[in-house]
């Protein structure tokens, strides 16, 4: 199974009374979005499932990819490590998931499955904004189970 821990792009920061939800991408946000969505869509096979926060700004970082996707709200914002793997259904989802999303979930469930540590929410890995980090998880009859890290993106740098 692959696991595509992808990071909401850039967003403005909320104006006061304003619900964390409601947060939009800046411009530079979109932009990373769109090289980000433009890589994906050359990597990722036809039956990726796609979750995605219900917070606008994971929204719109999905939007590019033009793909369609699944609004979770296990992947919001304070989501679990344990929900997120749940709503991935980890490891045994036969297709690979993307899951879109924010820290420090991501940072956490990365931290857990490449490392087998719980860190606190306070010392997650860092996800850059917009960036991206693949595992893949394979199993065999014949030797243990293998998680490897594919790949770690960063939509500034495509």
């Amino acid at each position: 199974m692959d696991l595509i821990l992808w990071r909401h792009a850039e967003a403005f920061d909320a104006v006061e009374g304003q619900d964390d939800l409601e947060r939009a991408l800046t411009p530079k946000g979109e932009r990373q979005a769109a090289r980000m969505a433009q890589w994906l869509n050359q990597a990722l096979p036809a039956t990726t499932r796609v979750l995605v926060s219900p917070a606008r700004r994971a929204q719109q970082t999905v939007q590019p990819l033009e793909r369609r996707f699944k609004t979770v709200p296990a992947v919001a914002p304070g989501g679990t490590v344990e929900a997120l793997l749940a709503a991935a259904r980890w490891p045994e989802s036969r297709e690979p998931v993307l899951v879109v999303g924010h820290q420090p979930t991501l940072g956490l469930a990365a931290a857990y499955l490449l490392a087998g540590v719980a860190l606190s929410a306070e010392e997650p890995w860092r996800i850059k904004k917009g960036g991206l980090w693949w595992l893949r998880h394979q199993a065999r009859e014949d030797a243990p189970a293998r998680l490897t890290l594919v790949t770690v993106r960063s939509p500034d740098l495509l």
